[in-house]
Formats: structure tokens, C-alpha cells, sequence
């Protein structure tokens, strides 16, 4: 059977704020749906099958009571991101007592960790409201730590249908103002980027620069 953590519920004050930052972060906006009583958006990082969801009526935790983590190649490459999309991140630190040990005083050390270990590298940073974002630096994971691939599952028709009509339309517009090519190379790395995570708008890019890849 499989189970696979999908969504954290991240308590927020004030929505539109926090919209407004996870936007700025470079997360992925999934949903946002209100009523009267109720208003829920869900977003959910580069490249991560996990989301985040805060609103209106979602919970009573406190606001800023969150602690979360994400796991990047290079703790250093993701910190110059963040800082350059205007996110106040920490220097980079190692945990004197190994990693998420908090039990002793002074628990957190300037610098990457000494040894260069994956998973002892990490940055922060916090939301608006207080929530506690790690960026922890995995870079080659231990024995037993990833689960056995397994054969993707199949797209079914009309998913598959829906895309192909998506594609379809996107290509157009790069027919308009490109010449003679053949449409299969466009549509193999925006069937490719889109069914990796990325948005149509990132998958028409990375379509354009394979093209202008190819011409080169």
C-alpha cells in the first residue's frame, strides 16, 4: 500500500500576507477557494510531491506554530535564491549535537558542517507570521532511506487528452514566431516539464530553450 505525506497545515493571521510571501518564495500556487466562512490555498514547493495548505477555518493551532523542512541538493545555491526573491535567511549552520538536536544549550553552529556531511548542512527562515522553514542539504541519502521505484503509473486517456490540448495550444503560440520545425520536438520537453511538476508557462520555456538548443 502506498502512503505518501501530501499536505502540512501551516497556521497563519493573515492570508493575503501569507499568499503574498509563499508566492515570492517561488512556491507553486495550487489552490485557493473561499466562501464565507472559509478560505483555503494550498501551495506546495519546486519539485516536492508534499504541499502546504493555511486559510481561513483551516485550523486552531497558532499561528506561526509550525516548524518545517525542506530538503535541497545545495543549502547554498537554495539560500542565494531565497535572499534573491527578498526571503531573510539565516547563514548557513550544522547542529553542534547532530541534526534537529535542540536538547542543548547553543545548539546551533556557524558553517556548514565540518565533516561535509549530508544531511548536517542547513539554512532558515520564517514566514511573516513566525512559521519555521529548515533548508537541510541532502546530497546523497542513506542505505534504506528511499523507498524501491516502481513502474510510474499510467496517465489515463483523458488526463493524457487534456495535456496533449494544452500542449497543442502552447505550441501554437511558438509556431507564430518560429519557423519551419518539426511540432514533436517542441511537445517532448513540455510533455516532459509538465509531467515533472513544472507550470505551463515554466514547460513552454523549457521547450523554447531546447528548441534554441537544437538550432544552435
Amino acid at each position: 500500500m502506498n502512503m505518501k505525506l501530501e499536505v502540512v497545515i501551516a497556521p497563519v493571521s493573515d492570508v493575503d500576507r501569507a499568499k503574498a510571501f509563499y508566492e515570492k518564495v517561488g512556491f507553486r500556487l495550487d489552490i485557493d477557494i473561499a466562501n464565507e466562512n472559509f478560505r483555503g490555498i494550498q501551495f506546495t514547493p519546486p519539485r516536492s510531491e508534499a504541499s502546504i495548505i493555511f486559510g481561513k477555518g483551516v485550523t486552531s493551532a497558532r499561528p506561526g506554530s509550525a516548524d518545517l523542512v525542506l530538503a535541497v541538493d545545495d543549502v547554498d545555491a537554495a539560500r542565494d535564491d531565497l535572499i534573491g526573491r527578498g526571503v531573510n535567511v539565516s547563514e548557513v549552520f550544522h547542529y553542534a549535537g547532530g541534526p534537529f538536536n535542540n536538547a542543548i544549550e547553543n545548539p546551533r553552529v556557524a558553517g556548514r558542517d565540518p565533516e561535509g556531511r549530508s544531511y548536517f548542512s542547513f539554512a532558515s527562515f520564517e514566514d511573516p507570521d513566525g512559521n519555521r522553514w529548515l533548508l537541510q542539504e541532502i546530497t546523497t541519502r542513506l542505505p534504506g532511506r528511499e523507498w524501491k521505484l516502481r513502474r510510474a503509473q499510467a496517465m489515463d486517456v483523458a488526463t493524457l487528452a487534456e495535456l496533449l490540448h494544452e500542449t497543442e495550444e502552447h505550441h501554437g503560440q511558438y509556431e507564430k514566431t518560429h519557423g519551419k520545425h518539426h511540432w514533436w520536438d517542441w511537445y517532448a520537453p513540455y510533455l516532459s516539464a509538465r509531467q515533472n511538476g513544472s507550470s505551463p508557462e515554466e514547460a513552454a520555456a523549457a521547450a523554447d530553450r531546447y528548441m534554441d538548443g537544437r538550432k544552435q
